[in-house]
């Protein structure tokens, strides 16, 4: 019998996921839900065809309320990217703090499509993509989040 990995299986293992299909894209966007970066994070890799962020992420692994909460950098890297648009980030703005909500893909014909990436205050990122290819790879170590708080989204 197969059972399905659960967070706790990781322990205080760095991240390292990919995500093939919108099933898999949903708990990459719920690992990177509420992570920063600046929009001089962002790299739009035209000639290799990738779209990476170098993130902050809120580590949510371990549980939802760890105290005091921790923050790691992570790579979230888009591949297949065609084309990038962005709506209320600026990219000649690098010190611009993005708060990532999430990453959703709409799907296209034969496998193609769009993933977006939604942030606080109405930005946005929009890539083409040929098929839906991502990875989250934590980097550092974890790090005490220095606003020592978790976001709230008034739930």
């Amino acid at each position: 019998m197969t059972e399905d990995a659960r967070f706790e299986d990781a322990g205080n293992q760095p991240l390292n996921l990919g995500a093939m299909d919108p099933e898999d894209l949903q708990v990459l966007s719920a690992l990177a839900q509420d992570s920063v970066l600046t929009v001089a994070d962002v790299a739009w890799e035209k000639r290799h065809h990738r779209l990476a962020l170098l993130i902050n992420r809120l580590r949510r692994e371990d549980g939802v309320h760890v105290s005091p909460p921790e923050r790691v950098r992570s790579l979230l890297v888009i591949e297949n990217v065609l084309k990038v648009s962005a709506q209320g980030v600026n990219p000649g703005e690098k010190d611009t703090v993005l708060s990532l909500l999430s990453v959703n893909f709409e799907p296209g014909e034969e496998g193609a499509g769009f993933v977006e990436l939604t942030f606080a205050g109405d930005g946005a990122l929009r890539a083409e993509v040929e098929a839906l290819e991502l990875r989250l790879k934590d980097v550092t170590r974890p790090y005490t989040a220095v606003s020592g708080q978790v976001p709230d989204h008034g739930a």
